[in-house]
């Protein structure tokens, strides 16, 4: 593509970031330019954007079940799946799929344990705890 082929069309980020892409200038070598966005990768991103708002409510409806802890909202909402929460906090995965499906087990975690799923997630203990969008 050209520099002077660079997309430029409307994103949601148009007023934030601009993407650095490369392309051909006049006499045929690659140079850098900027892009406010490009249509096709705004609607996929669009999509995987109402993917997660679709499973972020998905979760929530099996916490309200009884299914589900308040600690797989919070993973949901910070993109991670359960083996990269275990990693983030030590803990052998089983363990935390154990605790993410079982609010009974949940209750009986330590002060510890709590802690260091808030600290991983970016949330304050009280939020795990005291959870109250259900």
């Amino acid at each position: 593509m050209k520099k002077d082929e660079i997309p430029q069309d409307y994103s949601a980020l148009v007023n934030h970031f601009r993407e650095l892409c490369y392309a051909k200038d006049n006499d045929g070598k690659y140079t850098t330019g900027l892009s406010t966005g490009w249509e096709v990768k705004t609607v996929a991103l669009e999509q995987a954007w109402e993917e997660i708002k679709l499973r972020i409510e998905e979760t929530l409806e099996e916490i309200r079940k009884g299914h589900k802890t308040p600690l797989a909202y919070f993973m949901e909402l910070q993109l991670m799946d359960s083996k990269l929460l275990s990693k983030y906090v030590g803990i052998w995965h089983f363990k935390v799929k154990r605790h993410l499906n079982k609010p009974e087990v949940f209750r009986k975690l330590d002060s510890k344990t709590i802690q260091k799923y808030a600290q991983a997630l970016d949330i304050t203990a009280e939020d795990l705890t005291q959870f109250n969008k259900a």
